[in-house]
């Protein structure tokens, strides 16, 4: 019998998604190993019954959001996190701390919960357990390729938890904070792009998110104010993609 795997979404751009989608190549012989039970972006099938892997992208943003997480972590054996979004709370989240009715004014020029916002753009982790989490804005394709094979045999699958300067340096990319002073945050940043940006020349703005409980968040800011960057500059920085990691909201508390 084949494993029946559903895919899904809350809030977020659907990127991963479409970023599975786009593996034209080898799709249909990754998914005929499966039973597909939902994935909304490809199919009208939906069958509301017990998985043995979710994955899951987007944030936990609004009560409808919650209740659907709620209801894939109980009926499913294990639950995959995917993208930004769902791992780090997205780009949404750098909205963190700030009051949800101002941002309704603002956006929509209500007040009005009109959404049954949660008030703020949570990860996945935060509302229930994750088993795994593969980070990115948007995932790589092989990465996910080797963890869905990965499960399905039943191996165990290996995250990544270095930084990106790792991947520069197996590449030979010159170092541009050291070489170029540009404000890279390719030390507290989980590698796993091959160092694409660092690559092209343009500093690493941390759309895998921090290195999990493992980002030296304040000697980033340190070589950087070093460098003559101003500390709010870079904070702000990384909390596009990371402000709900702990040591980041540290700084934003500071800052205020």
């Amino acid at each position: 019998m084949k494993p029946k795997v559903g895919f899904y979404e809350l809030t977020g751009c659907a990127g991963e998604m479409l970023h599975i989608l786009n593996m034209e190549d080898i799709l249909i012989d990754v998914f005929s190993k499966i039973d597909l039970v939902e994935f909304r972006i490809a199919s009208s099938v939906k069958r509301p019954e017990r998985v043995d892997i979710a994955f899951v992208e987007g944030s936990v943003t609004t009560e409808e959001n919650l209740e659907a997480l709620k209801s894939i972590r109980e009926k499913s054996d294990v639950l995959v996190a995917i993208g930004d979004c769902a791992v780090w709370g997205g780009i949404q989240a750098s909205t963190t701390g700030e009051d949800w009715k101002t941002l309704m004014k603002e956006v929509y020029g209500v007040e009005e919960n009109y959404f049954r916002f949660l008030g703020e753009h949570k990860s996945l982790s935060e509302c229930v357990k994750v088993d795994y989490e593969l980070p990115g804005c948007p995932i790589e394709q092989d990465e996910f390729v080797r963890l869905f094979i990965e499960l399905l045999e039943g191996i165990e699958p290996k995250i990544k938890d270095y930084p990106v300067c790792v991947e520069c340096k197996i590449k030979e990319i010159p170092c541009l904070i050291v070489e170029k002073r540009e404000p890279c945050l390719g030390p507290i940043s989980v590698g796993g792009c091959k160092a694409r940006c660092p690559y092209y020349g343009t500093p690493c703005i941390g759309c895998r998110g921090p290195v999990r409980e493992e980002a030296n968040v304040a000697g980033e800011v340190s070589t950087l104010v070093e460098k003559g960057w101003r500390k709010e500059d870079i904070v702000k920085r990384m909390e596009l993609f990371a402000k709900r990691y702990k040591d980041i909201e540290k700084l934003v508390e500071v800052k205020k």
